[in-house]
């Protein structure tokens, strides 16, 4: 099985729903570079990736000041310098001190602390698009918004979206503040945003950036219920995860699988393929440390689902039903607020 090859520059590109922010139709996900998926990749490989992903079309870079904290930026800022002008940056704000372990903090104050930093380490003078990480039920969606606004008047920030919120919140938000993006999981193996916040984005004007379109992976087909994850990874507390659950769920690997095989592409290829046929206004941002998964992931672009083709995997995984939370209970009370 070959992988659709890489269409080098010219890469298609999209719009972020109604705020005019044009990105290249897939972005990259950074935070696995740094955080989150096992030990850090060495910094010079890391720059390497991330500028080999741009000499192949993507102009669009995903961290946050809690991947690390801040290791991320600062490895995003250095790899990006040179093609500052070129790029689209997002980051995010919304924890004490910039610590994911620690509680959400979305006032004020904490904003403008958390854009200093970010401008910073980032090596730049404003913030392409400025995500709320989590929803801070302590500090009202407005003031949170007026707060950016005025990083925007200031000219910090370019535009701000929001992460894993809900409904009523991505309202509120938005009336006061018009929202880019909203970026959330979303993928053949978690497929909740269809029922309330895909209709609401597209009523809104609002673009969605999925997180994890692979699944954290396991859409690719290369984790079986075998798989031994490194002890740092986030997925060994991930009740999907679990060895049950990921021979449970293989029947979706499956299912992507042998609609590559007649595709002539890769299991991660139709993934990402699905999801670009969803919706114009949907750029997933799938993260990878190699330079090879790079290339297929970009691959994707080019891969053409037909009608038929969505239907048949419309169908087949209707049949599924997915085993296992995607949080553990703790993390899952901060989204969808």
């Amino acid at each position: 099985m070959h992988c659709k090859s890489t269409k080098y520059y010219n890469m298609e590109k999209r719009k972020l729903g109604n705020s005019g922010l044009e990105v290249s139709a897939l972005g990259l996900g950074c935070m696995g570079l740094s955080f989150g998926y096992g030990p850090a990749t060495d910094q010079k490989d890391a720059i390497q990736l991330i500028r080999s992903a741009f000499e192949s079309g993507i102009s669009f870079f995903d961290t946050a000041e809690c991947y690390g904290p801040f290791t991320n930026e600062t490895l995003l800022g250095e790899a990006l310098a040179p093609i500052r002008d070129k790029v689209v940056i997002a980051t995010k704000f919304g924890f004490e001190d910039g610590d994911s372990k620690k509680g959400l903090d979305s006032s004020p104050a904490r904003i403008r602390i958390a854009i200093e930093g970010s401008l910073k380490r980032l090596r730049t003078d404003r913030i392409d698009l400025l995500y709320q990480h989590r929803t801070d039920p302590k500090i009202p969606i407005e003031e949170v918004a007026g707060t950016v606004a005025d990083l925007i008047r200031e000219g910090k920030v370019k535009h701000w979206g929001l992460s894993e919120s809900g409904t009523e919140t991505i309202r509120r938000a938005h009336a006061e503040q018009p929202l880019a993006a909203l970026q959330s999981e979303y993928s053949l193996f978690y497929r909740e945003p269809e029922k309330d916040i895909l209709p609401l984005l597209q009523e809104l004007g609002i673009g969605f950036v999925p997180f994890s379109p692979l699944g954290k992976g396991f859409l690719t087909g290369s984790i079986d219920e075998k798989t031994k994850f490194d002890p740092s990874d986030f997925r060994n507390i991930v009740p999907r995860f679990s060895e049950e659950n990921r021979k449970a769920n293989q029947n979706l690997v499956e299912l992507v699988r042998s609609i590559a095989l007649q595709k002539e592409a890769t299991p991660a290829q139709v993934a990402l393929g699905w999801l670009l046929a969803q919706k114009p206004w949907i750029v997933p941002i799938p993260g990878t440390t190699k330079l090879h998964r790079l290339k297929e992931n970009i691959g994707a672009v080019t891969l053409k689902l037909s009608h038929e083709d969505i239907q048949q995997i419309e169908d087949a995984a209707a049949e599924i039903i997915i085993q296992g939370a995607r949080y553990p209970a703790d993390l899952q009370n901060r989204v969808g607020k």
